[in-house]
């Protein structure tokens, strides 16, 4: 699958009428049945840098398919929690957790008011929506403050936080499953600087 053929992960098989289903229903939009560029990325670095992770504890911020958290546990992560406020996700991640055999913790609140408590802070793609820009800058800024380290990824055409970065690696991934025959984004994987 995309970056991270090693995983199985349960997607969409219907990309763009999942995104339909949820609408016509009113529900929240099924960001977690993607494996988004940034996502991707982020895992792929994971776990070719098992060094950065291995050992200590690992807060995936709006986890989505747990994409991330997943990897982090592969690679060594003493323990890792995927956090994601849609109930569908928190599903998503569960389920992927366990095809993938790890020991995941999972968690629905709205961390973003708070300061994390892990080593380790990952976010993929979460700068989708102006309101998350400001929260999720908050959160960066308050994880970075208390020593936790901060790995973010994000698609090339994404908005990014308003905080310093540090490039740590560029990757070509197709969105997972694809809505567009042959469409590939280029991601990027950044350390809060």
């Amino acid at each position: 699958m995309g970056l991270v053929p090693e995983f199985d992960l349960n997607l969409a098989s219907e990309p763009i009428s999942i995104f339909l289903g949820a609408e016509k229903l009113g529900a929240e939009r099924p960001y977690w049945a993607f494996a988004w560029s940034g996502g991707q990325a982020l895992a792929r670095w994971l776990l070719d840098n098992p060094d950065q992770v291995a050992g200590r504890s690992v807060l995936d911020v709006g986890s989505g398919s747990a994409i991330s958290s997943i990897a982090a546990l592969k690679a060594g992560a003493r323990e890792a929690m995927a956090n994601d406020t849609d109930p569908m996700a928190c599903a998503a991640a569960r389920l992927n957790a366990t095809m993938n055999g790890v020991d995941l913790g999972i968690s629905e609140d709205d961390l973003l008011a708070s300061s994390p408590d892990a080593d380790i802070v990952l976010i993929g793609d979460l700068f989708y929506e102006p309101d998350l820009v400001t929260r999720v800058g908050g959160f960066l800024e308050r994880a970075s403050r208390r020593g936790a380290t901060v790995l973010y990824a994000d698609r090339s055409t994404a908005r990014r936080p308003p905080v310093a970065l540090e490039l740590l690696g560029n990757y070509t991934a197709p969105l997972t499953p694809a809505m567009e025959i042959g469409y590939v984004e280029y991601a990027r994987v950044w350390r809060l600087a």
